[in-house]
């Protein structure tokens, strides 16, 4: 069966490329601003599903994955940036703080109509920043703007933070890789064979 990945995200690409599998990746069709009165898990699930029952009529005979993250602080979801002033005033708001990330995965067999969903946490604590860092931090890691809150925890953004907490180091990146391994295993593909 063909695997699709429902994201132009270049880092869930480079997860899913390590199983090893063929699988090519296309935008999904998906609006992703919560709704009234959703939390950050409802959203995030919400979000991942959508964007994989999103491409089932254009593949309808494919594993599709989506996922979605929605970070999670003083009770309120951190989104994108949108501009470097934003992820600026996101990265002192977070600063010396633990950030919740629900990294949410569904996996739609569009043949059979059935979907698989799970979610991974993680909680980051950030290390105390000066306005002067954040803003060093922001020149030299531009892409930082895509991400939840500006925060990234490869290349440099690893400068940002204390203290990573996940059953899934993956999670953090955006794919929650452990679970989508037993996901695909459901549905007859094996990693390892």
């Amino acid at each position: 069966m063909q695997i699709v990945l429902a994201s132009t995200s270049r880092y869930r690409q480079e997860i899913i490329a390590r199983l090893g599998l063929p699988f090519h990746a296309e935008p999904p069709v998906c609006d992703e601003t919560p709704l009234p009165g959703e939390t950050a898990l409802e959203t995030a699930v919400r979000l991942a599903r959508t964007k994989a029952q999103s491409l089932a009529d254009k593949h309808p005979q494919a594993l599709i994955i989506g996922s979605d993250q929605v970070a999670l602080l003083d009770g309120q979801q951190i989104g994108k940036p949108g501009s470097f002033e934003n992820g600026v005033k996101m990265l002192q708001w977070m600063s010396g703080r633990t950030v919740v990330f629900h990294s949410a995965l569904a996996l739609y067999n569009s043949a059979e109509r059935r979907l698989q969903e799970a979610v991974g946490i993680t909680r980051v604590t950030l290390r105390p920043l000066s306005e002067a860092q954040i803003r060093n931090y922001l020149e030299r890691e531009p892409d930082a703007l895509h991400c939840a809150g500006s925060a990234k925890s490869e290349g440099l953004g690893g400068a940002l933070l204390e203290r990573v907490e996940s059953d899934d180091p993956n999670a953090l990146i955006g794919v929650p890789l452990f679970k989508l391994i037993t996901m695909l295993a459901n549905e007859g593909v094996e990693i390892l064979q």
